[in-house]
């Protein structure tokens, strides 16, 4: 891999989200929004960028980071570039703990984070059983079919929960099933960081293990690997990965698919570079998607993850028909 792809892509990094926070209703100056962020210039200016538009920019670049990362180690961990969260049914479980706890009127951050952490654990479980009730042991083949059915499964459960549930609580809700950074607070960040050092953390020191799992069953348990268990304990981790973005923005789909192929276009075959020029990308993915969220049809802002499916559907097309 080239040396200047990962500093490339932080630079890349820098400039989009200085973009982003002079973009919105007031614009600002790339170069007042710059003297804002070290404290300086107008008060008003200030508290736009450090109060309003900070937490959001920082906080899509945390989501897409944790999103590209995961999506990275599943695709290792399933052989499969076709893998992420949000198909798998990881995304779809955490989403369905979130909206039951909104529905019912637990909207607090604290308990619609853990809701979200049980939902994509269940989620993650169930997909498991299934494989392994398929085919007698968690195959990738297996593993991806069963997901695509529990994410089914889970859009079915959040209608249903949505059903009977008061016009705001819907609403609510069905505005976070698409995803969005409006929300975002400095709590948010705090809690989306902690998750994406610590799985993300734990992701890049067992790299090693994705290098040998990608390699294959039979020739990873002939370098003397546990291959259930490093499959296992990657994929939960991956799916806690995940749980704590849609925890933190809602459902946003097709990241993990596509910047993990991004980053192997680029030159990043070993997982741990792969998973750090990932997060790079991914961070700068998400943060130019919500820039175009809310300023393509402004005042209106978009989706976010209505913004990304614009983008990723049509590439997994791409990509499957080069696969088949």
């Amino acid at each position: 891999m080239n040396r200047l792809v990962v500093p490339a892509g932080l630079l890349l990094l820098v400039v989009v989200m200085l973009v982003a926070l002079g973009v919105g209703a007031v614009s600002i100056p790339v170069g007042d929004v710059w003297r804002a962020v070290l404290g300086e210039g107008e008060t008003q200016v200030v508290s736009i960028v450090r109060d309003l538009r900070g937490p959001r920019v920082l906080l899509a670049a945390l989501v897409g980071a944790g999103l590209a990362m995961s999506g990275a180690a599943l695709q290792g961990t399933l052989r499969n570039p076709l893998a992420e969260p949000y198909l798998l049914g990881v995304s779809g479980g955490a989403a369905v703990g979130a909206v039951v706890a909104l529905t019912v009127g637990l909207g607090s951050a604290t308990v619609v984070t853990l809701a979200a952490f049980g939902g994509a654990a269940v989620a993650t479980g169930v997909v498991a059983l299934l494989a392994r009730i398929a085919g007698g042991r968690a195959e990738p083949r297996l593993l991806l079919m069963a997901g695509v059915v529990v994410g089914a499964f889970a859009n079915a459960v959040i209608l249903v929960a949505l059903a009977d549930a008061p016009p705001d609580r819907i609403r609510g809700a069905l505005w976070w099933m698409m995803g969005s950074t409006a929300d975002a607070t400095w709590p948010a960040v705090a809690r989306t960081a902690m998750a994406l050092l610590l799985f993300g953390g734990i992701l890049v020191v067992r790299a090693r293990e994705l290098d040998v799992l990608s390699l294959g069953e039979e020739p990873a348990v002939a370098l003397g690997a546990d291959v259930d268990r490093a499959a296992r304990t990657v994929f939960l981790v991956a799916s806690w990965l995940a749980a704590s973005t849609v925890a933190a923005v809602g459902l946003i789909g097709f990241v993990g698919l596509v910047v993990p192929n991004l980053a192997r276009a680029l030159g990043a075959h070993r997982h741990r570079a792969l998973l750090v020029v990932s997060a790079v990308y991914g961070g700068t993915l998400l943060v130019a998607a919500d820039v175009a969220a809310r300023s393509v049809r402004a005042p209106v802002e978009l989706p976010l993850g209505a913004v990304t499916a614009l983008v990723g559907v049509p590439f997994f097309l791409a990509r499957l028909r080069r696969l088949a």
